[in-house]
């Protein structure tokens, strides 16, 4: 991307994760759109510009980036997604120079792969995803769009990550197992088999807690 410019839709905690990661990634940040209250005050020293709503006005000379976690569900961020593309606005793929993205993946437009994280050879990555902090995405593994695969979290070789689903903090997925779209998957859990109903699992082995 020539363009360095970047523009951070959604300023919360997540966003802040993101700043320093596009910091190190030789960004140049000019500003976050978020909610009216906060339009014109800072995050880390940047300012809030704008709403969501103004997408638009800053699509000639930025990409975007959706910088909002996710919260219960990916719809808001889904949406957001939609708005940028909707008024012709590019989405920037964010990688920390601190991870290790194997050139035999793809990573996504749209996705952050954040600091000491690794997507190996093999490896597809969909769009709009997070790819937190240390996470592991083994080889020949796929990564469904607008997943969440959270800190410390492991999927192994040659698993497929339906889309929209949120893997907890230092969970694992074994090798050669499928998780329908749209699940949650608590931290520290250990999913051993393929998971057919959406709904939230818990536990080693993870079981169904709660259908969604």
């Amino acid at each position: 991307m020539d363009n360095k410019n970047l523009i951070l839709v959604g300023g919360g905690g997540h966003c802040k994760s993101v700043i320093d990661v596009a910091e190190r990634a030789g960004y140049i940040i000019k500003g976050i759109l978020d909610l009216p209250a906060k339009v014109g005050s800072t995050l880390l020293g940047y300012p809030v510009l704008d709403t969501d709503e103004n997408i638009y006005k800053y699509v000639d000379d930025n990409h975007f980036l959706v910088t909002l976690g996710f919260i219960k569900d990916p719809l808001h961020r889904i949406a957001l997604h939609e708005r940028i593309q909707e008024v012709g606005g590019r989405l920037a793929t964010l990688i920390s120079p601190t991870a290790h993205v194997s050139r035999h993946a793809y990573v996504g437009e749209g996705t952050v792969v954040m600091h000491h994280a690794l997507v190996n050879a093999g490896a597809t990555v969909g769009r709009g995803c997070i790819i937190n902090s240390f996470a592991n995405i083994e080889h020949d593994t796929l990564i469904g769009d607008y997943c969440h695969i959270s800190t410390g979290a492991m999927v192994n070789g040659t698993c497929t990550v339906g889309p929209s689903t949120f893997f907890g903090s230092g969970s694992v997925l074994v090798n050669n197992t499928t998780i329908i779209s749209g699940c949650v998957i608590a931290a520290g859990s250990v999913v051993r088999k393929d998971l057919t109903k959406r709904g939230i699992y818990s536990g080693n082995p993870a079981i169904l807690k709660i259908k969604l």
